[in-house]
């Protein structure tokens, strides 16, 4: 893919921007207790997160996975979420100072995440370095969720940019789908919640960054041009 220059760049949140995973493991293990189940470590936590609430629980349940209704203890761990949702939670090391040279440079970014809109929000609220994202699209914002890639279109459009001058950046296969059937340029974060049978170097990504220095390298060069 030829290095155009960029105008705009949109984030996947959890595992990309943020440091998620033990607030996300801790209310895994308040549902999975509350159930019977034990829980899952601080290893499987980052491992799975960014497979959201399924994954996390997948994790704890493991061959009952699919024998059991999930959906009561989906609630039970997204209460849990809800009430203790940023104790561990940081930006990974590197993204503030990106984040101000995206702002500095008058370069629009946005969260297209599928973390429910709501709990994105309220996290965004505790975390001052994210204040000035231009534009937030949950999991539940529209009927459907990445990969489809309508959530990022909706993203393009807040944002009135072509979908082609945008670079998308997430650490999830379906992130690099969803960027690439929306027509933007896609980032897959390979810092993120990667496990070995995720397979991250088959994804179809445009670049892949293995630490935010080098996401933050390219944004440099992609929009320099």
């Amino acid at each position: 893919m030829s290095r155009a220059a960029i105008k705009g760049v949109l984030f996947d949140l959890d595992g990309t921007l943020l440091d998620t995973a033990l607030d996300l493991g801790h209310a895994a293990n308040v549902a999975l207790a509350r159930f019977g189940y034990p829980g899952i470590t601080d290893e499987q936590a980052y491992l799975y997160s960014s497979h959201g609430s399924r994954g996390l629980l997948r994790a704890g349940l493991g061959d009952s996975f699919h024998r059991t209704d999930i959906t009561p203890m989906r609630d039970t761990l997204l209460a849990a979420y809800a009430e203790r949702i940023s104790h561990h939670t940081r930006p990974y090391d590197g993204i503030p100072s990106m984040l101000g040279y995206l702002e500095e440079n008058l370069l629009p970014w946005g969260i297209i995440t599928n973390k429910p809109e709501g709990l994105a929000r309220q996290l965004l609220e505790q975390q001052p370095e994210l204040s000035s994202s231009a534009v937030l699209v949950g999991g539940d914002t529209l009927a459907v969720a990445k990969p489809d890639p309508a959530p990022l279109q909706l993203g393009a459009e807040t944002l009135s940019l072509a979908p082609e001058t945008i670079l998308y950046v997430g650490d999830a296969e379906r992130d690099v789908v969803a960027a690439n059937r929306a027509g933007m340029i896609s980032v897959a974060a390979l810092w993120g919640y990667i496990s070995d049978e995720d397979q991250a170097h088959t994804w179809p990504a445009h670049h892949r960054c293995d630490r935010p220095n080098d996401l933050f390298d390219l944004i440099r060069d992609l929009t320099q041009k």
